[in-house]
């Protein structure tokens, strides 16, 4: 997650923190990784904003 600057690493966690709110007991770990590389790639992508990193 390094290859990300400060700005883009918080926002990857908010949007980790939020998603993994909303399921029980705040997901597992397996579930919690997966979401994870699914918005690493995301921002690889491109998308380094709350609002892209929510969609």
């Amino acid at each position: 997650m390094s290859d990300f600057n400060e700005r883009t690493q918080a926002n990857l966690k908010t949007v980790l923190e939020e998603t993994c709110r909303e399921l029980p007991t705040g997901g597992d770990h397996e579930t919690r990784k997966y979401i994870a590389e699914h918005l690493i790639e995301a921002a690889r992508s491109g998308k380094t904003t709350l609002g892209e990193l929510r969609r």
